[in-house]
């Protein structure tokens, strides 16, 4: 079936060419804005020459930390990644908080891995540009609780620290935050560790995280969250405390938090601060409220002004950013133009599958376990429609191909073809069932649909002529989808392909038509 007809099908027609991350200057009359929609938590912002580069916490997706470009701080292109192809030897998950850092023509990032068999900890990586690519030199600190959040900081004397927070919460301690030098080559820490401070005001809750530090008329400031940040409890919210030597002592704003939830967005918090223009800003992340942890916690900007006391505050004490109305901008239609995925396509860490684009076609190559293999791209919205097209009549025997909503590879909501049917697959907690077979008539392609409402209701229905649905089972079924969704992640929708090793699935293309 053409895309065009699918678009049809799907009720909408989608502009083509349109970036997620791209949305136009002129159309702004503030710089409060979704500047990274989608799943982009812990985003971490730096100015290198005219230039602003950003990225964010990865977790379990890959590629690893997402390498963002912009001249206004508004439109964002993504250029490339960190980790784009192969891990670090040592680190095995939890790929979370990157953290630009640059001097003497040489970018740094520092970020947080798990030790394969081991516990989190700070490393970091260096390039030669800041798009990359990326040498990895290894873990700086690895407590026995775990050590995460590190952030590059020169003290008053330009010796370079770095700061990062002990994991304490993980084991029901407290979570010091610290600091040590850093060696002349930006690899390893040398000297003593100094405790800054720890969660020890009511709101901050079982720790303090997600330190992001500026200069500022004779102070340090160190930007910080406190409390639970994921999920659906979450009251995370961001505070700030100041000193005049980076060692401390340190001061908390008694007026903290200075970032909290409103009616819109919850949760904000884990930014990192920039300027444009003389303005003042905290590039951070929020859930949306009304999708919440099914799209996952979104890269906001907040401006914040000095008041005459020297601290910062934001307007209401909470994100002014209003939500995306326009949600077809952030519509996708990829017909797999090129000779390679675009780069916003994920897949799951470790776990990257056989993928070749060529002659407007994907093929992907087919794994053994649970879902199989897919690839994957970021929802925007929690109410939205889905649909792919593959070849039905190739598909070779007992190989499934089809389209997922993806919480992790553990838990996920599928229509799937294969052997002459298409079917429903459940997978919660690893454990995979299918609960809708329907035998289908021979034919060369069919195009598979799921829609979502709230990411919670589910259907699914499929075609074989472009025309003509059928609903699985029947037209008012649904699914509850309210178990996808990781503490700390949003729903992904994928493509993918389940069978023996060696068998193949071809798509011919991808869609999603968002909803509010």
């Amino acid at each position: 079936m053409s895309i065009e007809l699918e678009l049809a099908a799907l009720e909408a027609p989608i502009a083509a060419g349109f970036s997620p991350q791209s949305f136009p200057a002129s159309a702004r009359v503030s710089y409060d804005h979704v500047v990274l929609p989608g799943d982009f938590p812990d985003p971490t912002v730096t100015k290198i020459g005219d230039t602003y580069w950003a990225s964010a916490t990865s977790a379990e997706w890959g590629a690893v930390f997402p390498i963002f470009s912009s001249k206004n701080l508004l439109d964002w292109e993504l250029v490339n990644y960190v980790f784009p192809d192969k891990l670090p030897d040592w680190a095995g998950s939890n790929f979370w908080a990157p953290e630009f850092h640059h001097e003497n023509g040489r970018t740094y990032m520092y970020y947080t891995a798990r030790q394969k068999g081991g516990v989190l900890s700070v490393a970091v990586a260096s390039a030669d540009h800041p798009a990359g690519p990326y040498t990895d030199h290894g873990p700086l600190v690895s407590q026995e609780a775990g050590s995460i959040d590190g952030f590059a900081m020169p003290d008053e004397h330009g010796n370079l620290y770095l700061i990062w927070k002990e994991d304490g919460n993980s084991c029901h301690q407290d979570t010091p935050i610290w600091a040590q030098r850093l060696n002349d080559d930006r690899t390893a820490l040398i000297g003593e560790a100094t405790e800054l401070f720890g969660n020890d005001v009511r709101w901050e809750g079982p720790l303090v995280e997600g330190s992001a530090l500026v200069h500022h008329n004779g102070y340090f400031y160190m930007f910080y969250a406190g409390n639970s940040c994921c999920g659906k409890g979450c009251n995370y919210a961001t505070g700030v405390a100041r000193s005049r030597a980076l060692l401390g002592p340190w001061e908390k704003y008694d007026q903290n938090p200075i970032l909290d939830r409103n009616l819109v967005w919850k949760c904000p918090g884990h930014g990192t601060v920039t300027q444009l223009d003389g303005r003042w800003f905290l590039l951070h992340h929020a859930y949306l409220a009304d999708s919440h942890e099914f799209v996952g916690r979104q890269g906001l900007l907040s401006e914040f002004t000095w008041n005459d006391e020297g601290w910062p505050q934001f307007e209401h004490r909470s994100p002014q950013a209003a939500p995306l109305t326009d949600v077809a901008r952030l519509n996708i239609a990829d017909e797999f133009a090129g000779d390679r995925l675009g780069l916003e396509w994920q897949w799951p860490i470790g776990q990257r599958p056989g993928a070749t684009v060529r002659a407007g076609q994907l093929r992907l190559e087919a794994g053994e376990s649970r879902l199989g293999a897919l690839v994957a791209r970021r929802t925007n919205v929690a109410t939205y429609k889905a649909a792919t097209t593959l070849d039905f009549g190739s598909l070779p025997a007992d190989t499934f191909a089809g389209l997922a909503a993806v919480g992790d590879p553990y838990n996920a909501l599928a229509l799937m073809a294969g052997n002459g049917q298409v079917q429903i697959w459940h997978v919660k907690s690893g454990k995979q069932q299918s609960l809708v077979q329907v035998f289908v008539e021979p034919a060369a392609t069919i195009t598979l649909r799921l829609e979502v409402w709230g990411g919670q209701r589910y259907r699914f229905a499929y075609s074989t002529d472009g025309a003509t649905w059928q609903a699985l089972p029947t037209e008012n079924f649904t699914l509850n989808g309210t178990y996808l969704p990781p503490w700390d992640r949003g729903v992904r929708v994928a493509l993918v392909a389940q069978g023996q090793e060696g068998s193949a699935a071809t798509f011919n293309n991808f869609i999603i038509r968002n909803k509010r």
